[in-house]
């Protein structure tokens, strides 16, 4: 069952976090912030939704940081009901698909607790100030597949952020599986 995000709570802070990386480094808030600000992502690997966006994830994270905004990506599903998802399978999808940004395994879930994550992908996108301003989709779609070419909702947003330090006032939630809870 597809789940949408709230609206962006614009301001709100981001919270501390130290992690395990797909490249056994435990990376911290503190690394992943760039020069003009910063994107947090909640992924998975077995998520559809993930899985249909994941190629203009991967090239929004590449063109972001040439504009000073850095991403990270972070996996907080649980493991044991879900093994598609486990630190070994994150580390092949993380290679598969060219990450070149930091694949976080939040084991205890603490963290998407901390940012009311609620599903997979669900981006959340820091100014320079580690204010919030956007909690919005990549792009739109219909079943799985994109609606139009060109720039995606996310890059452009994350642009202008860059640029000015805020998000733009309209913007459209993400949708994707929910995060799976330990029972």
């Amino acid at each position: 069952m597809a789940v949408s995000t709230p609206i962006c709570n614009f301001g709100e802070k981001s919270h501390e976090f130290n992690l395990q990386s797909t490249e056994n480094k435990l990376v911290s808030l503190n690394d992943i912030k760039g020069e003009n600000g910063y994107l947090i992502m909640f992924i998975c690997n077995h998520c559809p939704y993930v899985q249909a966006v994941i190629n203009f994830l991967v090239d929004d994270a590449k063109y972001l940081e040439s504009v000073g905004i850095k991403s990270v990506a972070i996996m907080s599903n649980d493991t044991k009901t879900y093994p598609e998802d486990s630190f070994e399978n994150m580390k092949k999808f993380a290679k598969e698909n060219n990450f070149a940004f930091p694949y976080l395994y939040d084991e205890s879930q603490l963290v998407a607790k901390k940012y009311s994550a609620v599903c997979t992908p669900d981006f959340f996108g820091y100014n320079k100030n580690s204010e919030l301003q956007y909690r919005g989709r990549i792009l739109e779609a219909k079943k799985l597949k994109p609606v139009h070419s060109g720039e995606t909702e996310l890059r452009k947003a994350m642009k202008l952020i860059a640029e000015t330090g805020k998000g733009p006032q309209q913007q459209f939630p993400s949708m994707g599986c929910s995060i799976k809870w330990f029972k």
